[in-house]
């Protein structure tokens, strides 16, 4: 990572552009998961989705990975490459991925659950989702990062579940991943964080746990990031564009 790049309102448009792309793919997907299906075939339905609408996977552009999504279940929370592992009932699925149109990246990812999940992780992943979509509110020019991040604690430990601190949100744009980081815990005092400004991009991505902060690789795997104590983890994560008049949400 280096210096925050602010996009000009043409780079910005660019980003709404390949941005609507990712959330209709998401928007056709997500209805059709169920158990039994590989994680395999959701990522041909995305490398297949992009294809026809003349984007590129920014996932791809990745060194060293070959997949257009993440798919990482239950105890997995971030970067699990597709598999012929099969979707069972009751599992948690997070998909994540990334369009590269024009020059610049997007990024989202969502939890959803596999037929009839317990009340209990019901909870669990309507916390996420609903404190992603409060937090959105928090970003604009003028205010600290550290607000939001401090929202984000505030609710994700409140409910009683764990932020993994290891894993954060990030800018967004030529690159997949730029400055600044988009922490979901206050890190220092809030008039040290990052100040918002007018053509940021930012990937506000929200990953937690039932049952720990830690994370640990899983196994062999070189990608696969788990929750250290095998706790359920989700991940709810949209682009959002900030201008002098408003804060847009792109994927």
């Amino acid at each position: 990572m280096s210096k925050i790049y602010l996009k000009s309102p043409e780079e910005i448009q660019a980003m709404k552009e390949g941005g609507a792309i990712l959330r209709a793919m998401f928007e056709e997907l997500v209805p059709t998961v169920k158990a039994g299906m590989t994680t395999n075939k959701i990522n041909d339905f995305a490398e297949h989705f992009f294809k026809n609408k003349g984007v590129a996977a920014s996932f791809k552009t990745v060194p060293g990975y070959s997949w257009a999504t993440c798919t990482t279940i239950n105890e997995q929370a971030v970067h699990t490459p597709p598999s012929e592992r099969q979707l069972t009932e009751g599992d948690i699925l997070t998909i994540d991925a990334g369009v590269l149109h024009k020059g610049f990246h997007t990024d989202s990812a969502v939890t959803i659950a596999i037929g009839t999940i317990p009340k209990e992780t019901q909870r669990f992943l309507d916390v996420g989702k609903q404190t992603l979509e409060k937090v959105l509110t928090f970003f604009k020019p003028g205010t600290y990062l550290g607000k939001p991040a401090q929202f984000i604690q505030h609710e994700i430990e409140k409910a009683g579940y764990f932020i993994l601190k290891e894993l954060t949100g990030h800018g967004v744009g030529q690159e997949l991943h730029e400055d600044p980081y988009v922490f979901n815990f206050l890190h220092k005092p809030i008039n040290k964080t990052v100040k918002i400004k007018p053509g940021m991009t930012l990937a506000v991505e929200i990953i937690y746990s039932t049952g720990t902060e830690d994370i640990a690789y899983e196994g062999s795997e070189e990608w696969s990031i788990i929750t250290a104590d095998r706790s359920l983890s989700a991940c709810f994560e949209k682009t959002i564009a900030i201008t002098e008049k408003q804060t847009f949400i792109l994927t």
